[in-house]
């Protein structure tokens, strides 16, 4: 099994926030093509599928997230 490489490099990281549907993306570097894997919780990581460098993350339902955490 080949390990995952996550995050050797953090800088260029860019993100988006879509309010209508709350969901968080986030790219590490400029876009690659990646297969995504279902962590749970609504959080998607984004792995490309020959280097297997975390090429982004996807997080749905954002701000019941931070709410839920900071329980307002």
């Amino acid at each position: 099994m080949e390990t995952l490489k996550i995050l050797e490099k953090r800088e260029n990281l860019n993100w988006e926030y879509d309010d209508e549907a709350d969901v968080l993306y986030i790219s590490i570097g400029e876009p690659k093509p990646a297969e995504g894997f279902d962590l749970g919780g609504g959080i998607i990581a984004r792995v490309h599928p020959e280097t297997k460098e975390l090429v982004g993350l996807t997080i749905i339902g954002l701000s019941e997230k931070i709410l839920r955490e900071i329980k307002l």
